[in-house]
């Protein structure tokens, strides 16, 4: 079995390229469920819905003012834009998934004996393409 190591990861925003101020990033993929169970079951049954999902990205804050995550995603709040996550880098035929997502949340942490970091949380809107990346 082949390991992909996370460093390869390539992760942008409205066509801004987040991956050098990341370092963690988590697509959910997941479906609704229905609970169908009727009389004389003696377990429940369930029935798959609507697709939806969520993505969290996450990294060290950084002071670049104008291409820094503060300045992308800030005035993103609000707004549905795309998603362009590569798990296993850039390259042909690698897998890419794109997908609109509305910016939830941006959050800043400041602990006193650490980093400044960051995070953003989006909420997939629509289907996911996962077609590989052409050359």
């Amino acid at each position: 079995m082949a390991k992909i190591h996370g460093k390869v990861t390539f992760v942008s925003l409205d066509g801004d390229d987040l991956s050098q101020y990341s370092d963690s990033s988590e697509l959910k993929f997941e479906a609704d469920e229905h609970d169908v169970t009727t009389y004389g079951n003696d377990a429940h049954v369930f029935l798959g819905g609507l697709l939806h999902g969520s993505v969290t990205i996450s990294g060290k804050y950084d002071t670049t003012a104008s291409t820094g995550p503060r300045a992308v995603i800030q005035p993103l709040r609000g707004t549905v834009v795309e998603l362009i996550h590569r798990p296993e880098g850039t390259g042909a035929s690698l897998p890419q998934d794109t997908v609109d997502v509305l910016v939830k949340s941006y959050v800043q942490t400041h602990p006193v004996a650490d980093y400044v970091m960051w995070s953003v949380e989006l909420t997939m809107s629509g289907d996911v393409d996962s077609t590989a990346q052409s050359a």
